[in-house]
């Protein structure tokens, strides 16, 4: 709940962070502790992170030094953790469930009330822990359990790793040891080794969550694993004096685990921010590139699965995605003049597999829209959804109409051979150019939503009425006149203005839902500003 509403919250200002805070290895690390903190999960900043790594934005050292940065923040919200702050879960809990129930539609005010929910979660839990671990210091199985792992530090630190990657968080895995510390049930010596395994283990779970992401993804989270193995090595043979020297501190065991948890990022950062660009190399060696086949038109571009948790960015990925169907539709109905002027079988059997292509894209966006549903959307980001989804489907239409409806009567023409007369040809295409306009304006408006070319696109479907009401009118004259070609391609003639006009109409929908929006806020802004009292 507490990266949720973070990442709800602010998930656009973060992406701009991580973007902008990799300018140099210190930075990077720096940007990485300020992201974990409000996130309160390495694993989170990690998958924030590969997006851009991904898209070669942010160069595989400065996302290394970023993960460095990350584990550190961890180990920082873990020494806070670690006291007893079970007294202020009441109060969390309490302002957060009533904000959260007031600001019903306050998006931001409400995702940070989600948030502070979940810290008070987090602190009730550790709470309960405490206690639920409490009588196991009078256990007679434990200490059989927990005797070989003192003896084999090899299989305690696997243990702890293991145990790390089932609760998929380093950070609860530390804290539920300190846990047992601090009630007596493990020493000083098996905790150390169990902060070792935890650290080890949380390495993997980025590795896991993020396999199927590419090379980019694999590259840094590969690079956190040979981090972390190598102060792993390092540390295993110092334990014994590592061991000695904290004993001797005036502190309990369970500060002095946290203590030790914060030193070993600390090392790692120390040994790693400066040679961060071998590990980065050693990285790639390790995971080469692949030889890419080249991308299919209907494979997604911009849709990014981590970006779900912040619909803002998710919504702006779809909307960019649409466009790119839209250019692909846009493309299939400019050449669909070129099929009646040249009577091409090759061009139209290439515009309908065009639009194969664009029926899966469509289903693309599609499922990526109704992940995104999942997420509990604010009254803006559903309206700019439905825009994203109704463009989308309309788009698909249009398609259909371009392939089952005009090719088929080009596929006609095709076939006996026939001609427009010269007027006729004019007629068709000037309308074609003027719905070919309309299709262009209106992937402006939808990525603008700008309402007064909303409302020129709106009058433009007038002027097509007008002109599909001229054509017919002139097309009925011509055939009174007797003209071979027009009595000859009349039901084609006509059935080819009806799809443009009918494809005009998908188009212009764009423009009622931003002038419907515009409206709506108007209102709000007028009822809110009456609503306020004056000085």
């Amino acid at each position: 709940m507490v990266k949720h509403g973070f990442t709800r919250a602010y998930g656009t200002s973060l992406r701009r962070a991580v973007q902008h805070g990799t300018k140099n290895r210190t930075i990077a690390c720096l940007s990485g502790i300020g992201i974990t903190a409000l996130l309160q999960s390495s694993t989170a900043a990690t998958l924030l992170l590969i997006t851009f790594v991904k898209k070669n934005s942010i160069p595989l050292a400065m996302a290394l030094a970023v993960i460095i940065g990350a584990d550190i923040s961890t180990t920082l919200v873990a020494q806070v953790l670690i006291f007893d702050l079970s007294w202020l879960s009441p109060a969390l809990l309490a302002i957060g469930i009533i904000g959260y129930i007031k600001y019903e539609n306050s998006g931001r005010k409400r995702h940070i009330l989600r948030a502070v929910i979940g810290l008070g979660l987090m602190l009730l839990s550790l709470s309960l822990l405490r206690q639920a671990s409490a009588p196991l210091t009078h256990s007679e199985t434990l200490p059989l359990i927990l005797g070989p792992l003192e003896q084999d530090p090899i299989t305690a630190i696997l243990f702890a790793a293991i145990l790390t990657y089932v609760m998929h968080s380093s950070l609860a895995t530390v804290l539920l040891f300190s846990t047992l510390a601090v009630n007596g049930i493990i020493d000083l010596e098996l905790s150390l080794l169990l902060v070792l395994g935890a650290n080890l283990g949380g390495s993997f779970i980025a590795f896991v969550a993020t396999y199927k992401d590419g090379v980019s993804a694999r590259r840094i989270t590969v690079g956190n694993i040979i981090m972390r193995c190598t102060v792993v090595v390092i540390a295993l043979p110092l334990m014994q004096y590592i061991h000695v020297y904290l004993q001797g501190l005036p502190i309990d065991v369970a500060r002095n685990m946290m203590n030790f948890h914060v030193g070993f990022n600390l090392v790692l950062a120390a040994i790693f921010l400066p040679t961060i660009t071998l590990v980065a190399k050693t990285s790639e060696k390790l995971i080469p590139a692949p030889q890419n086949a080249p991308r299919k038109s209907f494979e997604p571009m911009y849709l990014d699965d981590k970006a779900i948790d912040s619909p803002v960015v998710a919504l702006a990925a779809a909307a960019r995605e649409t466009l790119r169907m839209a250019e692909m539709v846009e493309t299939m109905l400019q050449k669909t003049i070129e099929t009646f002027r040249h009577n091409n079988d090759k061009l139209t059997d290439s515009i309908r597999r065009k639009d194969n292509d664009v029926d899966k894209l469509y289903f693309s966006i599609k499922l990526y829209l109704i992940q995104l549903t999942q997420q509990s959307l604010d009254p803006k980001e559903a309206d700019r959804y439905l825009q994203i989804i109704t463009f989308a489907t309309n788009l698909e239409h249009i398609g259909d109409i371009i392939d089952k409806s005009l090719m088929e009567l080009a596929q006609k023409k095709i076939s006996k051979q026939e001609r427009f007369s010269e007027k006729g040809w004019d007629e068709i295409c000037n309308f074609h150019s003027q719905v070919l306009a309309n299709m262009k304006l209106a992937q402006t408006i939808f990525l603008s939503e700008d309402p007064s070319l909303a409302q020129q696109l709106v009058d433009n479907k007038k002027d097509i009425r007008l002109a599909e009401v001229s054509t017919s009118q002139q097309h009925f004259g011509r055939l009174r006149e007797g003209l071979p070609e027009t009595i000859a391609t009349s039901a084609i003639h006509l059935d080819i203005i009806r799809d443009y006009r009918r494809i005009n109409s998908y188009v212009t929908a764009v423009a009622y839902s931003i002038l419907e929006n515009a409206e709506k806020y108007k209102r709000q802004r007028k009822s809110s500003g009456s609503n306020e009292k004056p000085a």
